[in-house]
C-alpha cells in the first residue's frame, strides 16, 4: 500500500557511491578523502572532498558507472598529482582582468582535465576504458549544446563547444559551423593555437595558451559565457589565511589613564606587597566583576614585582562553566528521569565514532516508571506471543539437557584415551574423550537497537510485538540483553551539533528481572536517525560484554537520515557494521515495512548489512519471521 506519491523518487545507488568512495581513497592513498556529488567535478581541497558531476544522471548504468570513475580518477590521479596551485592562482587573477573571465575559467578547465586525462591513461592504463566512455558522452552533448546556442544566437556558449570538438576530435578536417562573422574571422588563428594545448606539460603552460586565446576573442565576444560546462572551484585554490602570532593577540587599545614614572628603579625600593588585592584606584567604581584581579587601567613603568611563578591552573577564583543542552521545541526530555551525554568531541580519540558524526552527542535516556496502562498493554502483547515464547523456551531446555546427558568418554573424536589396548582388541575402538563438562547456560548476550524515526510511526506498535517475543524468549532461558530505541533531534541539530538520545528500555542489569519487560512500551517515533552513530555506541556497550557469542540486533524501516548525513550516511553505516563485525560482534537488520518492498530498498539494505538481513514485508506476521532467527540465534550459542 503507497501512503503518500513521491514527486522525487531518485535514489541514489549506495552500493556504487561506496564503490566511489574505495576508488577515491585508494587512489589518493588517503583514507580522509571523501567522494561527494555536484553540480560539476571538482576538487574541494579544504574539505578534502572530490566532486563528481551530475552530468552522469539519466545515462545507460554502463556509460555511468564509467563516467563516474573517471571523474574520480580524473581528479585523484590528475589533479591532486599533476595541477600546481600556485599556476591556477596566478591564471584566477589574470582571468578577471579580463571581459569573459567565465569564458576563460571554463576553457583553462577544459584544456587542464585534457592534458590529465592523458597523464591518468598513461599512469593507469585501465582506465581506458572509462575515458572512452567519458569523451564519446562529452562529445555527443557538445555537439548538441552546439547547434542549440547557434540558434539562440548565443556565441560565446557555441564558440566553446566548437572548441571542446575541435580539441577532442580525431581527424584534423573536423566540419564546424559558421557562428557570427566577426568569430569566424578568428577561426584559422584559432585552429593554429589549439595545437600548443597537446604540446602543454604543465599546468602553466595550459594557463599560458590558454590566456592567449582568450585576449584574442576578448574584443570579440560581445558578452560572456551563459552556462557553465566546467567548474574552477576558486574558494578551493584561495591562499591560507596568516597565522597568527603573539603581535596579534597584544593588547592594542591604550590605557585610560597613561601616567608614566619619570624616575627609574634603581633596585632597592622598598616595595609593599598586598596579599590578594580587591580593590584598588582604578576599580573602585562599583562594576559587575567578581575577584577581578588584573588592571585594564594603570600606569607604566618599569618597576617589577617580586616573586614571580608560573601560572597553574588553580589560580582562577572563578571558572566559567558553559553548557550546550537545551530544550527541545518540539518534544520536553527534560521530565527524564535520569539523562546522561556524552561529548564524544572530548575523549581525545580523534573522531572515533567516524568523521561523519565528530558533532554528534549521545544522551542516554532512562525509562519511566511504567503506567498501569503501559502494564495492561504489555500484558496484552505478552499473551499474544506466549506460544513462540514457550514452544522456543522448551526447545531450548532439551537441547541443554541432552547436551548435559551426552556421554564424555568412550567417543570417536575429542581427545585421545590413554589406554590404547582395545585399538587392537576390538574392531571399531572409541579411543576418544571429552574433558571438560558442557555449561548448561547459553554464552550470549542481545542488543536490540530499534529505529525510532518519525517513519516509523506505522510499524512501531506491531515491532512492540516483535521485541516483547525477544525479551520474553530471551529472560526465560536466562540471556542478558538490552533493548534501545535510538533517534535524532532534528529541531536541535545544526552543522556542530546533533543530540542523538538513546533511550534504553531494557538494560542488562533489569533484562532478566522478572518484573521488567513494560517500559517497552514506551519506545515511540520521534524524528530522524542516525544509524552509524548508534550502531557503534552499542559496539562499544557490547565490546565490554565477557559473553562468548555478541549479537545486535538493528530494527529499521529505510536508510538512515539525519543532519547532514543523506549522502554519506548510507557509507557511515555500512563501516559502522564491519567495524562491528571485527570485534566479534554479529550484527543482523530487521527491515520492516508495510507493503511490498522496493528492489531499491532491499538492494541498499544489502549493500549496509551484506546478507545478514531480515526482511519483513508486513510488520503484522513479524514474530512469525522472528521466531525462526532467535532460534537460530540461540543454538548458535549452545
Amino acid at each position: 500500500m503507497k501512503r503518500f506519491i513521491q514527486f522525487n523518487d531518485k535514489k541514489m545507488d549506495s552500493f556504487l557511491f561506496m564503490q566511489l568512495s574505495d576508488l577515491t581513497k585508494t587512489l589518493t592513498k588517503q583514507s580522509d578523502w571523501e567522494v561527494a556529488f555536484g553540480f560539476q567535478s571538482y576538487v574541494d581541497f579544504v574539505n578534502r572532498k572530490l566532486y563528481v558531476s551530475y552530468f552522469w544522471d539519466n545515462r545507460s548504468n554502463a556509460e555511468k558507472i564509467d563516467g563516474l570513475k573517471s571523474d574520480v580518477c580524473l581528479r585523484a590521479v590528475g589533479t591532486l598529482q599533476y595541477t600546481d596551485i600556485a599556476a591556477v592562482r596566478a591564471f584566477i587573477d589574470q582571468a578577471n582582468t579580463t571581459s569573459i573571465p567565465r569564458f576563460a575559467k571554463q576553457l583553462f578547465m577544459l584544456a587542464e582535465d585534457l592534458r590529465l586525462e592523458e597523464l591518468c591513461k598513461k599512469e593507469r592504463p585501465g582506465t581506458k576504458k572509462w575515458f572512452r566512455t567519458r569523451r564519446r558522452a562529452y562529445r555527443h552533448y557538445f555537439q548538441s549544446q552546439m547547434n542549440a546556442n547557434l540558434i539562440k544566437s548565443v556565441y560565446t556558449d557555441t564558440l566553446f563547444a566548437v572548441i571542446y570538438l575541435l580539441l577532442t576530435s580525431e581527424s584534423p578536417l573536423e566540419e564546424i559551423p559558421f557562428i557570427h562573422e566577426p568569430i569566424d574571422r578568428l577561426m584559422p588563428r584559432l585552429r593554429q593555437m589549439l595545437s600548443q594545448i597537446f604540446d602543454a606539460a604543465s599546468t602553466n603552460d595550459v594557463a599560458h595558451t590558454v590566456f592567449m586565446l582568450t585576449e584574442m576573442f576578448d574584443e570579440v565576444l560581445e558578452q560572456d559565457m551563459l552556462n557553465t560546462y566546467f567548474y574552477l572551484p576558486e574558494h578551493s585554490y584561495e591562499p591560507d589565511a596568516p597565522a597568527t602570532t603573539i603581535e596579534d593577540i597584544k593588547r592594542k587599545d591604550p590605557l585610560n589613564n597613561c601616567d608614566v614614572f619619570d624616575q627609574a628603579a634603581e633596585g632597592d625600593e622598598d616595595l609593599h606587597e598586598q596579599t590578594l588585592p580587591t580593590w584598588h584606584r582604578e576599580t573602585s567604581d562599583m562594576t559587575k566583576s567578581f575577584l577581578r584581579f588584573e588592571l585594564e587601567q594603570g600606569s607604566q613603568t618599569n618597576w617589577l614585582g617580586e616573586g614571580v611563578r608560573e601560572g597553574e591552573e588553580g589560580d582562577q577564583a572563578l571558572a566559567i562553566v558553559q553548557g550546550s543542552a537545551k530544550k527541545s521545541n518540539r518534544t520536553d526530555y527534560t521530565k527524564q528521569k535520569t539523562a546522561e551525554k556524552i561529548d564524544i568531541r572530548s575523549s581525545g580519540k580523534g573522531e572515533p565514532y567516524g568523521k561523519e558524526n565528530r558533532y554528534a552527542e549521545a544522551i542516554f535516556l532512562s525509562p519511566h516508571p511504567p503506567s498501569s496502562q503501559q502494564i495492561r498493554e504489555y500484558e496484552k502483547k505478552k499473551a499474544e506471543i506466549a506460544v513462540y515464547q514457550k514452544k522456543l523456551k522448551k526447545m531450548i531446555e532439551k537441547t541443554l539437557e541432552h547436551k548435559k546427558t551426552m556421554p564424555r568418554a568412550d567417543l570417536h573424536f575429542g581427545r585421545l584415551h590413554k589406554k590404547l589396548l582395545r585399538l587392537w582388541t576390538e574392531e571399531q575402538p572409541r579411543l576418544f574423550y571429552k574433558k571438560q563438562d558442557p555449561s548448561i547456560a547459553i554464552d550470549a548476550v542481545f542488543t536490540l537497537l530499534v529505529d525510532c524515526s518519525a517513519s516509523m510511526y506505522d510499524k512501531m506498535d506491531e515491532t512492540k510485538r516483535g521485541i516483547v517475543l525477544f525479551h520474553e524468549a530471551l529472560k526465560s532461558v536466562a540471556v542478558p540483553h538490552q533493548i534501545v530505541g535510538f533517534w535524532e533531534d532534528a529541531n536541535e541539530a545544526d552543522e556542530t551539533k546533533q543530540p542523538n538520545y538513546f533511550q534504553t528500555v531494557i538494560s542488562f542489569s533489569t533484562s532478566l528481572k522478572k518484573q521488567s519487560g513494560a517500559e517497552i512500551v514506551q519506545l515511540e517515533p520521534q524524528e530522524d536517525n542516525r544509524d552509524g552513530f548508534a550502531i557503534r555506541m552499542m559496539t562499544d556497550q557490547l565490546a565490554q560484554r565477557t559473553e562468548k557469542q555478541k549479537f545486535l540486533l538493528v530494527f529499521s524501516d529505510g536508510e538512515p537520515a539525519a543532519y547532514g548525513y543523506e549522502q554519506n550516511g548510507i557509507i557511515d553505516t555500512h563501516e559502522a557494521v564491519l567495524e562491528a563485525r571485527k570485534k566479534g560482534i554479529e550484527v543482523i537488520n530487521i527491515f520492516l515495512a508495510n507493503g511490498e518492498i522496493e528492489e531499491g530498498q532491499q538492494k541498499t539494505i544489502q549493500n549496509i548489512y551484506g546478507k545478514h538481513s531480515l526482511f519483513v514485508p508486513d510488520v503484522a506476521h513479524l514474530p512469525d519471521m522472528l521466531f525462526p532467527l532467535l532460534k537460530k540465534l540461540l543454538y548458535k550459542s549452545l
